[in-house]
């Protein structure tokens, strides 16, 4: 090879990583992820507007409905202040390491407008929901999970969202067996509702 061609050669590859990064065109500002979690019900501090039967295909399946929503994308998770629990899981009666924002937090940041008797209706993608107090989320610190034991969880896991708590952590679950300590934990949970 001459001389030239590989100067040539070295220079346009050393332009390449360069030329890849014009050809990217950034995000458009306050553009967001996908949404995983939608809060409804008593809520202050709305983000989007109401039920949409086509964009919001699996709420309409499960027959939901709502006038006003706080959606969080996995951006707006991370940034609540990360809480980690360890509690001894049913599926292989282990010790695992959860973390992700408290469920308070999540619910303060939609603005929720709840008293402890208020129930909080906790939904996975499957149709499962749960009622729990304001009162029992606070008691038992209630976590939104984002992590299994470092890692993101996946869709089609436990994940991408799991409500849960330290079930080893309260004496009057750590005292059941462990099969009895999460009915309401919904994993892959992607609505709440906030019922005042």
């Amino acid at each position: 090879m001459k001389k030239r061609q590989f100067l040539g050669a070295v220079a346009a590859a050393g332009a390449l990583p360069s030329l890849a990064a014009a050809a990217v065109k950034p995000g458009k500002a306050g553009e967001r992820g996908p949404t995983l979690l939608t809060v409804t019900g008593a809520i202050a501090k709305p983000n989007r507007g109401s039920f949409d039967r086509v964009a919001d295909q699996m709420m309409h399946r499960q027959r939901l409905s709502f006038e006003k929503a706080y959606t969080f994308d996995f951006a707006a998770l991370a940034a609540l202040p990360a809480v980690t629990i360890k509690p001894t899981l049913e599926y292989d009666g282990r010790t695992h390491t959860l973390s992700g924002p408290l469920l308070l937090d999540v619910l303060k940041t939609a603005g929720a407008q709840a008293h402890d008797s208020a129930n909080l209706v906790l939904r996975a993608v499957d149709g499962y929901a749960v009622a729990v107090t304001l009162a029992r989320a606070k008691a038992q610190r209630f976590i939104v999970a984002t992590h299994l034991d470092g890692a993101p969880m996946a869709l089609g896991g436990l994940g991408p969202l799991w409500a849960i708590y330290d079930a080893d952590r309260v004496p009057e679950m750590a005292s059941r067996p462990v099969g009895e300590r999460f009915s309401t934990c919904p994993w892959a949970l992607y609505h709440i509702d906030v019922q005042a």
